[in-house]
């Protein structure tokens, strides 16, 4: 591992110190930072390209550097005469303005040690890329090493130079003298520029149509630096020491042969014999055989042929070249009119964007990034044509990672967040930015969105375009898992509710209820039933769209299984608002049917759980109950003060059956609580003489010490119940009828007020037993379960009269089987000190059909009450089933409105034909 680091910090010193060496006192670095070698090029690749940029204004660039430590080994005069040649292409460079030329940045500064000048941004010399890596750092960046070219990049590089030809030769009357690998750069974006004009040669008589060129006879004992590379050069440079245009063609075939062949040009040279190498070079080019071309794609070998043919006139000019059909591929073509584009029109451009996106799946990904993107980007400055160009570079950030998006797409795109001038362009980008909106939220960071996208959706929510608020509810639910909790509560919710209370539109008022409906599921219970459910009764029409998106917020409420409602809310505010809404006249059946399934559902909920809670208040009570029974030992331990209400409703109504086995069973129960004001004079009579006999029992038989004391015990209990049951039925005659609760009645169920005589029968004539208690000698409510009573006689008239005197003789028939009932505990009620009852207190209850206040009001009748009777229903009193098929979420149908309310337009909202589609993504 040390070896590994000191080996590491060994190669970072030396390029350190490379770098230093290389430009130290060379006055490019005064204003240009330089970073690591990356390439080499020019005249054999004796430049180094270093990475750079711009102190004052961060620009990126490449740096070119010619160490003069390379020429050390020759001698003086030689060395001026490289330092001389080198000069010379870089001035001529500079001098030289064309996109198909490498543009120069800061002119060439010489040093004591080196020559340096600065370029566009650039990443490598092609001649690096085809393999030929001299002068490279090592070990050799990946980058390069990997690099492939793809063929749309070597058919629009090998038309750039044909361009960058034309130029020379057509407006420049140049020739250019030495075209080849290491002179044709390939910038950071990927186009091919031409440089090394070492050897460029301008026409004697530029002004005429037909320019003469004159060149310099071949000198082998020049060094190399000195001398054009001889395998790209044409024969007659070397054989007849002439040049003109066509020498340049000649090497441009050269160059087009050497991409297609791993970058080994037509024919080796032998440098040592040059002029023998050509002689045997003219022989072959004469009989060139179709095995020199094999490599090279048939659509072009024709034309490389005529670019390597021996007789100049033969060869094409540039012009010529690019105008062949090799060129025009359409990768091609897209390429070259990105690179035309600042000549181009708004109409113009805007046509070629729109068609753009059918190219952009044919070209290689790094062509579209480094090449195509760029030129999207940099017409963000104009307005007008942003919503022509923002969909390509969306498409294209489709196909990027997400680092590759964060460092080349998003900050071009961040001004375009928050573009609003123009008003009909800023409309346009913001549809596209919805409609792409799983993109941004996925691949821009929590910073970035917050900041960026989300306003620009709270933008789109209050926009004053229907289309626009439209779209942006559509798809809100596709993304909403992605916004953090506080931005769509505190933002996102409120902008959703306001546009559904203020808009005019019915298509936005139901997208607002739909969409609320669809995110239910990422927002917390009680914020929705704080904030989602209030609202629904703030909305204002009553369109049967708008009430079905009402009812279904309320149905995904309740069922949901992380939110829900408690059966407070549904007593108190769901149930009274669905119930007002269910009735109205806009409604059709199907739609009404649907309320009515959820408002049965609801109560059917709310009866479970209220009951289940009161059974087990129930229960807990009668435990207490028993422990205090069974601990009779110490009075003083007794509660002093009077029973609550609620204890003493369950010693009337429940003092019957409660000491009985939950189970059912018939075993013997203790003796009931007579009631005094039910008994008539001959029952107290016959209830004197056991009360005698069985005093005569204890006088006879002692009791034991322990027995005495609980019999006496018993008799206090028994005595202080009697006295709270009077004091009850003191308190229950003084209540008011206005006062009194009317208990809602349930759906197919009718429960009697009080018991009636004899047992209650179920259907197949068993003894029915509530779960708890013995068989019971009263009839509870239906509460869902399904049973149908016997008939009336089981009934109070109407819904009871709860302030008229109960009979309560019938819980003397639920004892024990042949079991004398043990009357020794209503001894006080025959004693002195005991208030007085008169008989018509006593008397047994009015019978179904006179003349009653309470009956009249209630309207209760026989009659009545067998049309409350309703047909059974399952269990819970609601039809079964809630799924999808009962959801009006998912039954679009129920949202149409009935044909002779759709000219109903209570509110003042604007229908719109679109309002069931808009439904059917949350309710289909």
């Amino acid at each position: 591992m040390e070896s590994m680091l000191n080996k590491l910090k060994s190669t970072v010193t030396k390029v350190t110190a490379d770098v230093t060496s290389a430009v130290m006192g060379n006055p490019v670095t005064r204003e240009f930072e330089v970073g690591r070698h990356i390439a080499s090029g020019g005249p054999g690749l004796c430049w180094r390209i270093y990475d750079g940029t711009k102190k004052s204004t961060k620009q990126e660039v490449a740096v070119f550097v010619f160490d003069k430590k390379m020429i050390d080994k020759y001698q003086k005069f030689e060395k001026d005469q490289i330092i001389d040649s080198l000069k010379r292409g870089v001035q001529q460079l500079t001098r030289l303005r064309h996109p198909r030329l490498l543009t120069v940045q800061h002119p060439l500064e010489e040093s004591r040690d080196c020559l340096a000048f600065c370029t566009e941004p650039v990443f490598a010399s092609l001649s690096n890329v085809l393999g030929q890596w001299d002068n490279l750092p090592s070990p050799v960046p990946t980058d390069i090493k990997e690099y492939k070219l793809f063929d749309v990049e070597t058919k629009y590089g090998l038309l750039q130079i044909s361009e960058g030809l034309s130029f020379l030769h057509s407006g420049v009357k140049m020739v250019h003298g030495n075209l080849c690998l290491e002179n044709v750069i390939l910038n950071k974006s990927g186009s091919w520029k031409i440089m090394g004009f070492d050897f460029s040669i301008s026409a004697a008589n530029p002004s005429d149509s037909e320019p003469k060129y004159t060149c310099k006879e071949w000198d082998p004992n020049l060094p190399p630096l000195c001398l054009p590379n001889p395998e790209y050069l044409a024969p007659e440079y070397i054989l007849s020491v002439s040049c003109d245009s066509a020498s340049d063609m000649y090497s441009l075939g050269v160059v087009m042969h050497a991409v297609f062949n791993e970058g080994k040009p037509v024919f080796q040279v032998n440098k040592h014999d040059i002029f023998k190498s050509f002689s045997r070079q003219l022989d072959q080019l004469s009989t060139m055989s179709s095995a020199l071309l094999n490599k090279i794609p048939e659509e072009v070998q024709q034309h490389v042929k005529m670019l390597l043919s021996v007789t100049p006139t033969v060869r094409p000019d540039a012009d010529q070249m690019t105008k062949i059909p090799f060129f025009d591929d359409v990768g091609a073509v897209t390429l070259q009119y990105f690179d035309s584009l600042f000549q181009r029109d708004n109409l113009q451009k805007s046509q070629f964007y729109k068609g753009l996106p059918k190219v952009l799946p044919k070209l290689p990904k790094r062509v579209v990034v480094h090449r195509i993107l760029p030129a999207l980007t940099s017409e963000f400055v104009n307005p007008d044509m942003v919503p022509f160009v923002l969909p390509n570079v969306l498409l294209i950030a489709e196909e990027c990672t997400r680092d590759e998006y964060i460092r080349l797409i998003l900050p071009d795109l961040t001004p375009v967040f928050k573009q609003q001038e123009p008003i009909q362009a800023s409309n346009m980008i913001l549809l596209i930015f919805l409609q792409k909106m799983d993109l941004l939220l996925t691949k821009t960071p929590a910073e970035d969105i917050k900041s960026s996208v989300l306003p620009m959706v709270y933008r789109a929510l209050e926009a004053p375009s229907v289309q626009i608020q439209e779209l942006c509810l559509n798809i809100i639910p596709t993304f909403a898992n992605l916004i953090d909790y506080p931005s769509m509560k505190n933002a996102l919710i409120p902008r959703i509710k306001s546009a559904c209370l203020q808009t005019s539109s019915l298509a936005v008022r139901v997208n607002s209820l739909v969409c609320l409906g669809k995110i239910l599921e990422y927002l917390d219970k009680w914020f929705v039933i704080d904030e989602i459910l209030p609202f629904l009764q703030q909305i204002p029409s009553r369109e049967p769209a708008v009430l079905m998106g009402m009812l279904g917020i309320y149905k995904c409420t309740f069922t949901h299984k992380k939110l829900g409602i408690p059966k407070e809310h549904l007593a108190s505010k769901s149930l009274p608002h669905l119930i007002s809404l269910s009735i109205d006249g806009n409604l059709n059946l199907n739609q009404f049917n649907s309320f009515m399934v959820v408002i049965r559902d609801m109560l059917s909920r709310m009866e479970a759980e209220h009951k289940t809670k009161l059974e087990q208040l129930h229960v807990m009570q009668e435990q207490q109950r028993s422990i205090n029974i069974s601990n009779p030992g110490n009075p003083s331990e007794e509660p002093k003060s009077q029973p609550s209400t609620g204890n003493q409703i369950d010693d009337i109504f429940g003092g019957a059956a409660v000491n009985g086995k939950e189970n059912g069973s018939a075993a013997p129960a203790p003796a009931p609580k007579p009631n005094r004001m039910s008994l008539t004079l001959e029952e107290k009579q016959r209830l004197a003489k056991e009360q005698e006999q069985a005093a005569k029992l204890r006088n006879q038989q002692p009791l034991a010490p322990q027995a005495a004391k609980q019999s006496a015990a018993s008799n206090a209990q028994a005595k202080d119940l009697t006295s709270s049951l009077l004091n009850n039925m003191t308190s229950l005659n003084s209540l008011s009828l206005a006062n009194a609760p009317r208990p809602a009645p349930v759906q197919g169920s009718t429960m009697a007020a009080f018991p009636s005589p004899g047992t209650m029968m179920g259907p197949m004539g068993a003894q029915i037993s509530n779960g708890f208690n013995t068989p019971m000698s009263f009839q509870t409510g239906g509460m869902g379960m399904g049973m149908r009573p016997p008939g009336p006689a089981h009934y109070g008239a109407g819904m009871a009269t709860t302030t008229s005197t109960p009979n309560f003789s019938a819980f003397n028939q639920h004892q024990g089987p042949n079991k004398t009932p043990d009357m020794s505990a209503l001894d006080s009620l025959f004693k002195p000190s005991q208030p007085k009852v008169t008989l018509n207190q006593m008397g047994p209850k009015a019978p179904p059909g006179t003349n009653n206040t309470w009956l009249q009001q209630l309207g209760g009748t026989p009659n009545a009450q067998t049309q409350m009777q309703g047909a059974p229903v399952p269990l819970g009193g609601v039809p079964g089933g809630f799924g999808m098929q009962a959801n009006p979420f998912f039954s679009p149908q129920n949202f149409s409105q009935p044909a002779a309310a759709a000219s109903l337009n209570q509110s003042g909202v604007k229908h719109s034909s679109s309002v069931s589609g808009d439904l059917k993504d949350l309710f289909g």
